[in-house]
């Protein structure tokens, strides 16, 4: 043990008595480590927001919207004409409850269906009035899309069936219409309806890139009712005409004051639904389940193609494929970093062997074995590797940090990155010290000694 503290020592005393150098030797693990970390760090958060989106689009989900069908483009009427002879051959209710009724009913891999119907329409409150999205849902919608209530109760299936006046609120629009006091119990008027407030959803944070690539709604400040007292008493889109679907007023059901219009609201109220989420028993299922289900609308549709099916979970996971190529490639860049620096660790060390062989002489000389030489060197260059991998280490997480405050990129500095980041450092100084350490332990004592 005093032998191995005594080489030690020498081993020690050789990197600080050269620190420029041992400094500079050192600077390759400093910043293969430093980049590393970044990286695992960077893939870490790219996964966390990935979970995030999937919990927020929610699981296993298949999501239908309506589309616009209408082809015409202002050309002559002849065509005109035609287009309209095939429209009325082909006429569709749109989307409907019945959809969402036969797709629950008939398909069995599918788990629950959440049937929406959502207008923009002001809040208001006292002296406060908010712009905001009421929705119509029914009771499958928060657990299809993991919304927890912070306060209060979901919709009793009483209320559901009788259209109740009731509705559940964002935290943003508590924040916003009840400053000082609890929500809960009070009413608020939507619209032209007065509804009273029986819950309150706990907070969650959106990111704008997932909101624009798979539809998410920024719920914090929206208002959620029974899809029965949405329909029945803020517009009636229970009776849907071929007169509406062609963009006429013939046929169009009565509508109530106090909604902001827009030319997207518009093409959403010629369809009963805006959206009808089907969530199914498992992930295999998915792909499968979308075919089933388009095959079913065309049929209840007459064949006419007026809705849109996607799958945001396999569209998050291929973007999860994507961010791990890269991250990949990016790591492997930096492992070559380290690899530089092990290089480097060699030829300073083997350097150092050429410079110190007097040193070993005397040291073979006097009773060193070849494994002290060996130790003696090995440490040396494990030192300076270690020393590297720690300032790497404080230098990896200072880079994540700027990161996210610069670049706005999430990054997360795991305890396993750091040790693994340092592990490898150490083994680093192993590996490429071991030629050195050998080189130096097989000189001859004699003719070290001679040499000048």
């Amino acid at each position: 043990m005093e032998r191995i503290k005594y080489i030690l020592n020498i081993a020690l005393e050789a990197v600080f008595l050269n620190r420029t150098r041992s400094i500079l030797t050192a600077l390759g693990i400093v910043f293969g480590v430093a980049a590393v970390i970044a990286m695992l760090a960077i893939g870490r958060g790219a996964k966390k927001e990935i979970l995030e989106q999937i919990e927020m689009v929610g699981v296993n989900n298949i999501v239908i919207t309506p589309v616009s069908a209408d082809n015409s483009n202002g050309e002559d009427e002849e065509e005109n004409g035609q287009q309209q002879k095939e429209s009325t051959e082909k006429y569709s209710p749109g989307l409907t409850f019945q959809d969402a009724q036969s797709i629950a009913r008939l398909i069995p891999s599918v788990k629950q269906v959440s049937p929406q119907v959502s207008y923009e329409t002001p809040v208001v409150r006292k002296q406060e009035q908010v712009n905001t999205t009421l929705t119509g849902v029914n009771p499958n919608f928060f657990e299809v899309f993991n919304h927890v209530l912070e306060k209060g109760s979901f919709f009793s299936e009483q209320q559901m069936e009788s259209g109740a006046p009731v509705c559940i609120i964002g935290p943003g629009l508590k924040a916003k219409l009840f400053k000082k006091e609890a929500p809960i119990g009070k009413r608020i008027k939507c619209g032209h309806v007065w509804m009273k407030v029986i819950g309150v959803l706990k907070r969650r944070d959106y990111k704008e890139e997932a909101s624009e690539d798979f539809r998410i709604r920024n719920t914090n400040k929206n208002i959620y009712a029974p899809i029965k007292t949405v329909l029945v008493r803020f517009k009636d889109r229970s009776v849907v005409t071929a007169g509406m679907l062609q963009g006429t007023n013939k046929g169009n059901p009565a509508g109530a004051s106090g909604f902001i219009s827009s030319n997207k609201e518009k093409q959403m109220s010629n369809n009963q639904l805006n959206k009808i989420v089907v969530q199914v028993e498992n992930s295999e299922q998915l792909s499968a389940t979308r075919d089933v289900i388009k095959r079913m609308l065309l049929r209840r549709h007459n064949q006419k193609e007026d809705f849109e099916i996607t799958i945001p979970e396999l569209l998050l996971q291929q973007q999860q494929r994507t961010k791990n190529i890269f991250n990949i490639v990016l790591g492997a860049i930096a492992s070559i970093s380290l690899l530089v620096g092990g290089i480097g660790i060699m030829n300073i060390m083997l350097a150092s062997v050429m410079e110190r062989i007097r040193e070993i002489g005397i040291r073979l000389a006097i009773g060193a074995r070849k494994r002290d030489v060996i130790f003696q060197f090995l440490a040396e260059a494990t030192i300076i590797s270690v020393i590297g991998g720690l300032i790497g280490i404080l230098l990896g997480v200072i880079l994540a940090r700027l990161i996210t405050e610069l670049a706005g990129i999430l990054t997360i500095v795991s305890l396993v990155s750091v040790i693994v980041s340092f592990g490898v450092a150490a083994a680093v100084g192993i590996v490429f010290g071991w030629m050195p350490a050998r080189k130096a332990a097989q000189q001859d004592p004699v003719e070290s000694l001679r040499y000048e």
